[in-house]
C-alpha cells in the first residue's frame, strides 16, 4: 500500500491490527473475522448506551480507524439507547453472531472492555464508567 506520509494515516491499520491481537491474546481465539465482529458491535453499543456527548467524548481517546469503526452507522438522534441493561447490551453483542453466538457474551465483551482500559486514557475510562448504569459499569470495570 503506498504510504500518505501522514502517521496517523499510514499507522492506522497497525493499530486495528494490534487492538485484535490484544482481543484474541485475552480470549485464546483465532478467528480474525470474529474478533472484529466482537470490537465493532461492542463499540456500537457502548456508543448506542452514552449520551451523545459522551460517546463523543470517549471517541476523541480513540485512534483514527477504530474511531472510524466507533461511529460507523451511528445515529446520535437514537441515543442513548433503552434500555441500557447489562442484559441488553449482552442481547445486541450477542446478537450480531447469528447462528454462531458467543459461548459467554460477557467475558467477551470484558475482553474489549479490557482492551479500552489499557488503550484509552484512564480517566476518560473512569468517567465512562461513571456514566454507565451499575450492571452496565461491572462489566466495564
Amino acid at each position: 500500500m503506498k504510504q500518505t506520509g501522514l502517521d496517523a494515516i499510514d499507522h492506522a491499520p497497525q493499530v486495528v491490527a494490534e487492538w485484535l491481537n490484544l482481543l484474541e491474546e485475552d480470549l485464546g481465539w483465532t478467528d480474525r473475522s470474529r474478533s472484529y465482529r466482537l470490537l465493532r458491535e461492542t463499540l456500537h453499543a457502548i456508543r448506542d448506551f452514552l449520551t451523545v456527548q459522551e460517546a463523543a467524548s470517549l471517541s476523541a481517546q480513540l485512534p483514527l480507524l477504530v474511531r472510524g469503526i466507533f461511529f460507523e452507522g451511528w445515529m446520535p438522534a437514537r441515543t442513548p439507547a433503552r434500555p441500557r441493561s447489562a442484559e441488553a447490551l449482552l442481547e445486541r453483542v450477542n446478537g450480531a453472531f447469528g447462528d454462531e453466538p458467543l459461548l459467554e457474551p460477557d467475558v467477551a465483551i470484558a475482553a474489549v472492555f479490557s482492551v479500552l482500559r489499557r488503550r484509552i486514557d484512564s480517566g476518560e475510562y473512569d468517567q465512562v464508567a461513571r456514566s454507565l448504569r451499575r450492571p452496565l459499569r461491572e462489566l466495564w470495570m
